[in-house]
């Protein structure tokens, strides 16, 4: 909870006749409680004093009744009429001063109010119930004055929060902190696309959202239900129902699971995200799609269990199946949220679960979950397709298939490499449509690594002064080394593919070698500067 919210959570604020009974003022009238023990929770809504034969045409409910018994009917029917009349009313209690008529209370008025569950406290000691009334009086009006003031407060927290464009997952957040409730965001098809958590984890708020929400009825209006005892408020966006918005009790809930300011926050709650829907166009699920996407690249989740059930909350399956992440890198800056739903609209015609959504600007993240005996290369073909009908020039990286949600994270680093590693106008392999781990050889690999200083001097240590050499000298030398190291050092076939004679050739060599102090018949030297042209050809091509 956020201390210094202004319209944080404040203790409840009616009176029961628990605590009346324990104020200095009747806690020294040695009050007993003879009836209805389990019914001290009631709220006092007002002090009433009384000497009346029938009290009951004077009030409405909730009242404290404090009496000396003076006026109490002499025979038992009249007794038994006197509390119905109180019952029926819904008098909160009846305090009995048993210092003047009475002193102990009549069997007939005990049965009464055991009957109709009335509580009955007896006083042993003179009270002065006038200082009794100002005192509960004076708490009742400053409790309903403060209650003023939070839902004050509230509302000038979700106004402040509408009036700065505040997106869904503040409103939601905003809405937890200021309730100490578990506050989640669901669409119309049941899908929780925002929790947060107060009190309790994603897992324990999400597991099994679905079954549990279909089993919540949905109202026109904020009230509570389903079994688990759900505040539910619905959503709207440009006149229609959207969704709703649920508030979840707490499990150390003692009394009633909502008060009223619950009621206000779910309330205002539910019109601060209609107004967000407006200012903020892009769907909720697609920004849904995008925050759980981000938190299972950057494992930002607190748990693996918050991790699956958030997923499984999103309509991906994640018990039995198989996870391939995808990353599609768009090179002409079409990227954004159009082919995001249309790509995730692809894969659900195509009865294919998937988390579909943007990572950067112009690369989307796809979480593909598979059945087991579903195999992949299909699935990333189909959805090739798709990507390359919206931009011919879009690279599709893939990385490894893993078995569990937690090794999501693996695989799309897997295919961040694989993207790193693929430089523009790498052509495709002749069998697919993508690129994978596998395609990775040196000259890739080291195009992934091209801004690693290390890279750069590694080839300027390797080749630097014969470059130098050819430029101030006009010499071709460096094509002469390429020509023998792709000959894999046989000085023949170099000479011929240089169009130069055997001579020229070992003289060139041996020129090569002086340069660069290096021995061209070790294979090891060999392979080192194989490594270096390569990377020269590599940084060049930048």
């Amino acid at each position: 909870m956020n201390d210094n919210n202004p319209a944080a959570r404040e203790p409840t604020c009616h009176l029961t006749v628990a605590d009346v009974l324990a104020l200095p003022v009747l806690a020294a009238g040695q009050p007993q409680v003879v009836t209805g023990v389990p019914h001290l929770d009631r709220p006092v809504r007002w002090v009433h004093i009384t000497e009346l034969t029938d009290p009951a045409s004077f009030l409405k409910g909730g009242e404290l009744v404090l009496t000396t018994g003076m006026p109490l009917p002499e025979d038992a029917a009249g007794v038994r009429r006197y509390v119905d009349e109180l019952a029926d009313i819904g008098a909160a209690a009846l305090v009995i001063e048993l210092v003047r008529r009475y002193h102990r209370p009549p069997d007939a008025l005990v049965d009464a109010c055991r009957v109709r569950g009335l509580p009955l406290v007896t006083l042993a000691k003179d009270v002065n119930f006038l200082e009794v009334t100002q005192v509960v009086h004076a708490l009742l009006l400053g409790n309903q004055a403060d209650t003023m003031r939070r839902t004050q407060r509230i509302h000038e927290a979700f106004t402040a929060l509408t009036l700065r464009g505040a997106g869904a997952e503040d409103v939601v957040r905003a809405a937890a902190e200021m309730s100490g409730h578990t506050v989640v965001l669901e669409n119309l098809v049941h899908q929780a696309l925002i929790c947060e958590p107060s009190g309790s984890t994603v897992e324990e708020a999400l597991t099994d959202w679905e079954q549990r929400s279909r089993t919540t009825r949905t109202d026109d209006h904020t009230a509570v239900c389903s079994p688990e005892g759900w505040l539910t408020a619905p959503v709207e966006y440009q006149g229609e129902r959207w969704g709703r918005v649920a508030m979840l009790p707490t499990r150390n809930d003692d009394g009633p699971a909502f008060g009223p300011q619950d009621i206000t926050v779910l309330e205002r709650t539910a019109m601060a995200l209609t107004v967000a829907r407006l200012i903020h166009p892009t769907p909720w699920e697609r920004t849904a799609h995008r925050n759980a996407l981000r938190d299972l690249v950057e494992q930002r989740h607190r748990s693996t269990g918050d991790a699956r059930t958030r997923c499984a909350a999103l309509g991906l399956p994640t018990d039995r199946s198989r996870f391939v992440a995808t990353l599609v890198d768009f090179r002409t800056g079409n990227g954004g949220t159009e082919p995001e739903t249309r790509l995730f609209q692809e894969l659900r015609t195509a009865g294919i679960p998937a988390l579909v959504g943007e990572l950067t600007p112009d690369r989307l993240g796809i979480l593909l979950a598979l059945r087991p005996s579903q195999p992949w290369h299909p699935t990333v073909e189909r959805l090739c397709g798709a990507v390359l009908g919206l931009d011919p020039q879009a690279v599709v990286s893939v990385g490894s298939e893993v078995t569990d949600l937690r090794e999501a994270a693996r695989s799309f680093r897997e295919a961040a490499r694989v993207a790193e590693a693929t430089p523009p106008g790498q052509p495709l392999p002749p069998d697919r449509s993508y690129h994978e781990l596998s395609d990775i050889g040196l000259r890739r690999l080291l195009h992934a690594l091209r801004e690693d200083t290390r890279i750069q001097e590694y080839t300027e240590r390797q080749l630097g002064r014969l470059i130098d050499h050819d430029t101030q000298h006009g010499t071709d030398l460096l094509t002469t080394l390429r020509h023998y190291l792709d000959a894999a050092g046989n000085k023949t076939t170099a000479a011929r593919r240089g169009g130069l004679s055997r001579e020229t050739m070992y003289q060139r060599l041996r020129t090569i070698e002086r340069l660069l102090d290096r021995d061209l018949e070790s294979g090891e030297q060999r392979t080192e500067l194989h490594v270096a042209l390569t990377a020269l050809d590599v940084l060049r091509a930048q």
